[in-house]
């Protein structure tokens, strides 16, 4: 499991690509995703030990060049987060939910971070981009308490929020719908 996440973001999907190589060549890290995100932009993010993945984003910021929009290292990442972003993290049950919108990947991975170590919460997922432009959501679950905590902490210290809202008994519908 990663301690440390590094996420570079692209404006070029070619160069993008070719910065994937690079980042996963330069160090032993674990590729968590590659991809093109709205509009047009490539991201990619690995995880792995704080050393090699701080390795992987120099080589990686320094091939990016110009192209590179964004990037974000996280060390001491929370185990949740890397589940979250692979949607493999399991969901004993589904209590309140909380939803985090940001402008950012960048602002979301890290208010999906900040949530999971304020409060007692499980994180559903951190969606990244993708049909959605551009834009990260974090969605988390758990007692409606430590959810408006772990939503309130991810607010304090963030970046770029769209909005947030708590949902403290949401309908069996809308839980399916999550997963």
């Amino acid at each position: 499991m990663a301690n440390a996440i590094g996420m570079i973001e692209l404006n070029s999907i070619a160069r993008g690509i070719e910065v994937c190589d690079y980042m996963v060549k330069a160090a032993q890290v674990e590729l968590l995703r590659a991809s093109t995100v709205c509009p047009g932009k490539y991201i990619v993010v690995v995880g792995g030990d704080t050393g090699a993945v701080e390795s992987s984003m120099k080589e990686g910021i320094q091939k990016s060049g110009e192209c590179a929009v964004d990037t974000l290292f996280i060390p001491n990442i929370d185990s949740q987060v890397t589940l979250a972003i692979n949607m493999t993290n399991p969901i004993e049950r589904f209590g309140a939910v909380g939803v985090l919108e940001f402008y950012s990947i960048a602002s979301a991975i890290t208010a999906a971070d900040t949530a999971a170590k304020a409060a007692n919460i499980t994180l559903v997922e951190v969606r990244m981009g993708c049909a959605i432009g551009g834009k990260g959501i974090v969605t988390l679950t758990g007692d409606v308490g430590a959810v408006k905590a772990a939503v309130e902490a991810a607010q304090q210290g963030s970046e770029l929020m769209v909005g947030s809202t708590v949902i403290p008994r949401p309908s069996p519908k809308l839980i399916e719908n999550l997963l």
